[in-house]
């Protein structure tokens, strides 16, 4: 199975979920992913999701000076995206224990 069309599906609940914890610049959405198994997530794919979702009201966005390089633009959930999250974690697990009991019976 191709992980990557998998990952297509649920990025938007993974992006959410990560700054669920903390704000974050995009590449330190794109760290905490691969380090959460996400390995083949892709830098543009991550910086395409948070630029629709603050597009779509649910994060908000300021940046913070760095000493390291050019300033970080850094994101955070809000209102809407934290119900975004809840809905979409909702349905994922929905989706997962289906998912589950069909292979359950697969090797039965």
């Amino acid at each position: 199975m191709d992980s990557s069309q998998l990952l297509k599906g649920v990025l938007d609940l993974a992006v959410l979920a990560v700054l669920a914890d903390r704000d974050s610049y995009g590449y330190d959405v794109v760290r905490r992913l691969r380090e959460a198994g996400l390995e083949d997530v892709g830098d543009a794919s991550v910086y395409g999701t948070l630029r629709r979702l603050f597009k779509a009201g649910a994060l908000t966005s300021y940046v913070v000076a760095s000493d390291e390089g050019p300033h970080r633009k850094y994101y955070g959930l809000n209102d809407v995206g934290r119900a975004q999250l809840a809905s979409s974690a909702t349905t994922w697990a929905a989706f997962a224990a289906t998912m589950d009991d069909l292979l359950k019976e697969l090797s039965t």
